[in-house]
């Protein structure tokens, strides 16, 4: 039986939204091994914009899940109304966006919060037990969902670390091409672009991440 898993973006480009490639990977995946996907945002307006060919803000507003859009081909659903029942799994790709849209990490560190319905729905998955991705930057939100001694990974940045350590939770350094996993929680973390030069490297992480998430989403 085939597997359905939800995905949730944070926009579309790396600078204030989702990681493209890192979203894609995760899809292309996903869709390799044969399970059903849908793509959630948060019908929020986004942190800011960024020209991602200067790197510089931008005076305009875009809203996430309108961004999001662009990665799912239009296919993306309110993150409102995204239901752990109705599926076997979660990820989350890594992007600014995540410490920007899908949280406030960005700005407030180890303070910082999750936006309302994405730790609502995260939070859903946690208590029923299922699977929970995530890539990049995203663990960062680990210890926001699963509370204090959870097990994750963004690879080898230290202030990075230290900031999960602070919020409670345990980070284990990692290299690009491997997976972190907490077994208790059924947790998958992975660096992705927290460390990966290229898009292959990234590759290389995700596709055990999504491979590991979905062997756990399969009842023993």
């Amino acid at each position: 039986m085939h597997k359905k898993v939800a995905v949730i973006l944070s926009g579309c480009g790396v600078y204030d939204g989702a990681e493209i490639h890192e979203s894609v990977l995760t899809l292309l995946r996903l869709d390799q091994r044969g399970a059903q996907v849908q793509c959630f945002a948060p019908d929020i307006a986004q942190h800011h914009v960024i020209n991602h060919l200067s790197g510089e803000p931008m005076s305009e507003s875009r809203n996430v899940r309108v961004e999001s859009a662009r990665i799912a081909r239009g296919q993306v659903l309110d993150v409102r109304e995204l239901q752990a029942s109705e599926f076997d799994a979660l990820i989350l790709p890594g992007g600014f966006g995540v410490a920007k849209n899908l949280s406030d990490f960005a700005s407030q560190g180890a303070a910082c919060s999750v936006q309302a319905d994405v730790l609502r729905a995260a939070q859903s998955f946690a208590a029923a037990h299922k699977p929970i991705g995530l890539l990049c930057i995203a663990p960062v939100l680990a210890a926001k969902i699963f509370g204090p001694g959870v097990f994750c990974s963004i690879g080898q940045d230290a202030d990075t670390a230290a900031a999960i350590e602070q919020m409670g939770g345990v980070h284990q350094a990692c290299e690009v091409s491997e997976i972190c996993e907490d077994p208790a929680r059924k947790l998958v973390t992975t660096p992705a672009y927290m460390l990966a030069h290229s898009i292959s490297e990234a590759a290389s992480g995700i596709n055990k991440l999504v491979d590991r998430v979905l062997e756990l989403a399969s009842p023993h």
